[in-house]
């Protein structure tokens, strides 16, 4: 609610500006979807990507955690009837320890996801205002507005700004090795 405010009266102020002083000069006016930027920009795809790598082996160790408890589950219940009591006891205390440790394995894992994923959501918007100020400052905005509930097409600078993400990803991508040279052939 308090961005929606400050992006109104950002707005009403760029309007009286533009109304009051139109002999000064035009004010260049700007409008960007940053939502579409954190989505669709190579470097988003990129974090996700590393985020999915590096979360990827705790996922699969949980998973198969999860499945040997489920397996063990299944087999207290098949085989409970012909338990001793000190069997059943026994099997009973393993199970509500399996499942209270992967409980705490469950809820550690989603902490650490969360706290990487948005330390790298963080580093991400830096990146895509960095992009939007320097096409600002390139392109001689005087203003530009994120995220507002009606803009033209006339004023939409997102594709643009992609466009400098994606280069800048580019620019930063690894090179190809160059393939070696043949070695001469012997005779």
């Amino acid at each position: 609610m308090k961005r929606s405010w400050i992006i109104s009266v950002a707005g009403l102020l760029a309007v009286a500006a533009a109304t009051i002083a139109p002999a000064q000069a035009d004010i260049k006016i700007g409008v960007v979807n940053a939502g579409r930027l954190l989505q669709e920009s190579p470097q988003a795809k990129a974090v996700q990507d590393a985020l999915r790598a590096e979360f990827a082996p705790k996922q699969r160790e949980l998973a198969a955690q999860q499945a040997a408890l489920k397996a063990k589950q299944d087999k207290y219940e098949k085989d409970a009837a012909t338990m001793s009591a000190e069997q059943r006891t026994k099997m009973e205390k393993e199970l509500r320890d399996g499942n209270r440790d992967y409980s705490q394995k469950l809820n550690d894992f989603q902490e650490d996801a969360n706290t990487r994923q948005n330390e790298e959501l963080s580093r991400l918007q830096n990146s895509v205002v960095a992009e939007i100020r320097s096409y600002a400052l390139s392109q001689h905005y005087d203003l530009i507005l994120t995220d507002s509930v009606y803009a033209s097409d006339a004023l939409d600078i997102t594709a643009a700004v992609l466009a400098g993400l994606q280069a800048r990803a580019a620019a930063a991508a690894p090179k190809p090795a160059a393939p070696a040279p043949a070695a001469p052939a012997s005779k």
